[in-house]
Order: C-alpha cells, then structure tokens, then sequence
C-alpha cells in the first residue's frame, strides 16, 4: 500500500514538474513529460506501472481517458461552431473522413498494420488535440484566421478521433466472435446511441439541477466529476468502451447548455485533465521497454514521415478546395498538425485491448504513437513560427495594450501609446463614446467585451496587456476576473478607488491590479485631464538618467508604464527602475499646475542670472 502511495506521488512530480518546465523555459510539455516517463521507467525501472498497480492499471487510464474526453467534448460549443470560419468546417467536414482514409493507407501499407488496426489507429490520429496545438499558436503569433481555424480544429477533433476508435473497436470486438457484418454494426448503432442518450440524458438532467439551483455552487465542480465517472460505469455496462461516447456526449450536452456557472466548471476540469494528462502520458511513456525504444526501423520511420509530408497536407489541401482560403495560409495548415496526449492515452488504452481481442499489431500502437507525437511536436514546435514568418502570416508587433473603457482620458492614453508605437484599441459598448478614438484613428471595438462574441471579433493574440478604465470600479474587477485566467493575473489592471486592503472595497482576489500608485477614480482623472495634466513619454539614455528623469517632474506623476528597449511592457512600474534606452510613459500635471503647491521662490542672485 505504502509503495502504491509513494508511486502515485511520483507519477504526480514527473507529470506536474515536466509541466511547470515546460512553461517556464518555453518548451513542448509533451516532450518534458515523456523524458520523464523514459527516465523512470525503461531506463531506471523505478516506475514498472502494470506490475506497480496490478489489476487497477487499466481501469485507472480508462477512468482517466474517460475524463480527458469528457473535458474535450465540455470546450465543443455548438454556437462557435457555427460560428466558425469556412475553413474549420470543411476541416472538419469533410477533413477528417479525408484524413482517416489517408492515415488507413499510410498505417496499412507503410506501417504494416492489419487494416482492422488501421483503421482504428488511424481514427486516433485525426485528433491535434487542443493542449499541444494552442501552446504552439501562443508562440507562433499567427494572424487571426489561421490561428483560429487550427485551435477550432483542435478542440473539435479532440473527441471525434476517440469516438471513431471507440466505433471501429466495437465493430472488432464482435467480429471477433463470428457475427455477421449487419448484425455487428447495427449492435454497434445500438450501443453507441443508448450511450451517448445517456450521457445526454444525465447532461441535460445535470443542468435542470444546476439552474433550479437544487446544487449549491461549491459543489457544482465535484458534482460533475463523479457524474462523470458514473455515467462512463452505467453505459459500459451496455457494451465495452460505449462509456467513452456517453463522457463524450455528456460534456458536449453541458458545453451547449449555457449554464450561467461553466467557465468555473470548465477551469476545474481543466485542471483535473491536466492532472490526469500529466499521470497517464509518464505511466504510459513508463510501460515502454528498452527494446520497444530501440526498434527503430524503416517502416515506423516511412510511417512518421508519411503522416508528416503526405497525410497531413493532402488532407488539408483535398477538403479546403474553394474554401476561399489563400495558398499561404493552405500551406501552413497543412503543415501544423501536432499530435499530443490523447492521442498517446487513446492508443495505449486500445492497443491493450486490441492485443487481448488477439490483434497481436496492438502493441505496437503505443510505439507508433510516440513516434507520430514526437515527430509532430518537435517538427512543427520549432518550425511554425520560422513557416509563418516566412509566409507572412505572423504578427510583427509586440503584444500592445486592450484599454475598455472609453473616455476623453482613455483616449488620450491610447493616443500617447500608439505615439510610442505600442498597439492599442479601445473597447466600449457606447457608439458615442467612441467617437473621439475614432477621429484619432485609434483601432476601436463597439461591442461589450464580455460577450461570448469577443473571441471571433477582438484578436487577443495583439494584447499582452488588459486596462479596464471604466467609471464602474466593480465592472472593471469583473473584465479583469474574466481575461485574467487568459492574458495573466499580472497583466490586467484597472482603476478603483478602494485601496486594495480596504474590507469595504471589491475583494483583491477579484480586482485587477492598480494602475496608480494611488487609489484613483475616472472621475478624478476626467477632472485631472481638463485641468491641464498630460501623458509624457521620455526615453532616457546615458546622458538623461532615471534620476534625473525624476528630479525634473512634479511629485503627483504618476508613471504608468517603462516600454523596455526589447519592446516588452512593465505596468504599475513606479517601484521599477528604467534603464538607458526604456521609454518612461508618466501622467502628471503641468509644472505650472494650480493645484500643484508651490515651494517658495527664492530671491534671484548672481549666480542666476
């Protein structure tokens, strides 16, 4: 019991570890995490999980692949698909059918699968799998569409390439047992419609409870996860494996239910998938053997490059024909399709069953797919920013500034950052507001920025920083609740006039930071503003230094942010020090301010005049 304990615990610090990594030197997670579970495994032989855990070892990656998928189908919104571009459509109809058919071919006659196999493998690997491709678009800076339609891609594919392993295991598992074509595959209809009824029948029974407020809130997230586990036990009972449509089916029904309480519910189960993606990727990478990693032959290395060269471009360029789409952007796509964990967890998960069926080839899905993962991140990780720079599908601008909130004040603020060549934009829901912005030419969005429509109108890949100006100090802690998760808790700030400590003030776990020193309301700045008080941008160099900078500025100055000579932004700066070539953007008064006291001018000497 004892050494279960320390085992998980291990699994846990590998997984986990291999993630913070990752994120902090900028590297594939997927990477980080199979090293880890080479390291442990095969090489040191630490971890031997099917020894470790026994009879639990497969009910604990189903349970977990139960749960990735649920979380998959949770992020699907039906009315963002609808929503979506031309492009993600047809990659997805008719795309994935296209790349099923290819990747058949490719497993079949390169790979030397049996096509049975095949053709469940390939089902598999239709999947891009959001976790890995939406990092590599953060890195990338993609324009708009192109960054749209592969993170559409992702998170619709996500539960489809499982749902078509799932089908064509079914059909394997009763042909395995003499029945007739016609027979199987309508037991298989049957199956797979009474469980995905189930999973949308406890979905939508999940939301009723939910909004007649019959669960109270601090339970919602746990209550989800163990319908979660229960449902996948009550449809498995039907037939094997029908549990994954019904999780499937059960995250797509409260993804489209409009729940007033899913964001909440969709970061828990992020981080319960990220939990289980990290133990199931090193428990998996861990079965590997020594022999399993050096068989390196020609068709596995044949089967990689033809996924990598023909099966992906292919299926891009065939199901994009007359979507409107131009050659640069085709070509990238076809280019960008990195597998990840699901992918990895699926294959593992049917190449056990396939080798107890008697599909002796499905031990070799777990090498296969490790290759095709490796492969995908690792090419497209290092080369997609290189491919769209080339192809001038990149932004060249550093993240800029999303100000919401328009204003005389506001206005003049985004006028003097766009001065210093920062990009900006101004959100307002008041067409009239705007008005000044606009005259100034300054980019504009006339919409509430909290509506489900911001993700398909604002590209947020252009703001690496969030200020919320608006007069409404609680409106303002609610924009920067809702884009913190998103942009960072540290680079979305607001104005208020409660100081963070204040007890009677909006909670400091929901507020933005400040962007003043000094509690200050728009009011205040609006009375400021027509008073004379102004932005000023000063770069210092060698010869005008941050000291002489603040030796000539009245005390009120406040400085708002140090554009650093490398083009990052460092806001609520005033306790930072800039350096020769930084850009200091302040808001003081004038030196002749009435409000300003004055000290006492002394009597002129010699030596002044």
């Amino acid at each position: 019991m004892e050494d279960i304990i320390v085992k998980l615990a291990l699994i846990g610090m590998l997984g986990i570890g291999a993630q913070w990594l990752a994120w902090r030197f900028n590297l594939p997670a997927i990477v980080l995490m199979a090293l880890a579970g080479i390291l442990a495994g095969p090489v040191t032989g630490v971890l031997q999980p099917a020894q470790d855990f026994g009879e639990l070892f497969r009910p604990m990656i189903a349970v977990a692949v139960a749960v990735i998928l649920f979380e998959g189908g949770l992020t699907l919104n039906f009315h963002e698909l609808r929503d979506a571009s031309r492009g993600v459509r047809r990659l997805v109809f008719p795309g994935v059918f296209i790349g099923w058919a290819l990747g058949t071919w490719a497993a079949h006659y390169i790979a030397g699968l049996s096509l049975p196999v095949a053709i469940l493998f390939a089902g598999i690997l239709v999947v891009t799998g959001p976790t890995v491709i939406i990092p590599l678009l953060r890195q990338a800076k993609l324009a708009q569409r192109p960054r749209a339609i592969l993170k559409w891609e992702g998170i619709i594919n996500d539960p489809v390439g499982a749902l078509f392993a799932v089908l064509v295991f079914e059909y394997l598992s009763y042909a395995d047992q003499g029945s007739t074509v016609g027979g199987i595959v309508g037991w298989i209809i049957i199956a797979s419609a009474a469980a995905a009824a189930i999973g949308i029948g406890m979905g939508l029974g999940l939301a009723q409870l939910f909004r007649r407020g019959l669960i109270p809130e601090f339970l919602k997230a746990p209550f989800i996860l163990c319908a979660v586990l229960i449902c996948y036990a009550v449809a498995d009972q039907i037939e094997h494996e029908t549990g994954l449509v019904a999780v499937t089916a059960l995250g797509i029904t409260l993804g489209n239910a409009r729940l007033a309480s899913i964001t909440e519910m969709r970061r828990f189960k992020e981080y319960v998938t990220v939990l289980f993606v990290s133990g199931v990727f090193v428990i998996l990478t861990a079965t590997l053997t020594p022999d399993v990693l050096t068989a390196v032959d020609w068709p596995l290395i044949g089967f990689v490059l033809a996924i990598l060269f023909v099966v992906r471009p292919a299926t891009v360029w065939l199901s994009t024909i007359g979507a409107g789409l131009p050659w640069q952007e085709r070509l990238l796509l076809g280019w960008i399709a990195p597998r990840g964990v699901v992918a990895v967890a699926v294959s593992g998960f049917f190449g056990a069953e396939l080798v107890h069926l008697g599909y002796e080839e499905g031990a070799q899905l777990i090498p296969l797919s490790f290759a095709v993962v490796f492969a995908t991140v690792l090419a497209h990780g290092f080369s997609i920013r290189w491919l769209a720079e080339r192809l001038s599908l990149t932004s060249k601008e550093n993240p800029g500034v999303l100000i919401v909130g328009a204003s005389a004040w506001s206005t003049a603020f985004a006028h003097c950052l766009k001065e210093a060549e920062i990009p900006v934009a101004i959100a307002d829901t008041g067409w009239r507001r705007l008005k000044t912005a606009r005259l100034a030419d300054i980019p504009t969005y006339h919409e509430e920025i909290l509506s489900e429509a911001t993700e398909h109108e604002i590209d947020m890949n252009k703001y690496g920083h969030l200020v919320a100006v608006t007069g409404n100090e609680a409106y303002n802690s609610l924009v920067c609740t809702e884009f913190g998760p998103e942009i960072g808790r540290t680079n979305v700030l607001q104005l208020g006039t409660a100081d963070e400590d204040d007890p009677r003030g909006v909670s400091f776990t929901l507020r933005g930071r400040p962007l003043f020193k000094r509690p200050v309301a728009l009011e205040e700045l609006l009375r400021r503003h027509y008073a004379g008080w102004s932005f000023q941008k000063t770069k210092l160099s060698d010869q005008y230094t941050y000291d002489d900078w603040v030796t000539g500025r009245p005390e009120e100055t406040d400085i708002l942010l140090i554009l650093k000579k490398n083009g990052t932004l460092v806001f609520s700066a005033n306790k930072a020090r800039a350096e020769a070539g930084d850009t200091i953007i302040a808001y003081g008064p004038p030196t002749d301010a009435p409000d300003k006291p004055q000290k006492p001018k002394k009597a002129a000497t010699p030596a002044d005049s």
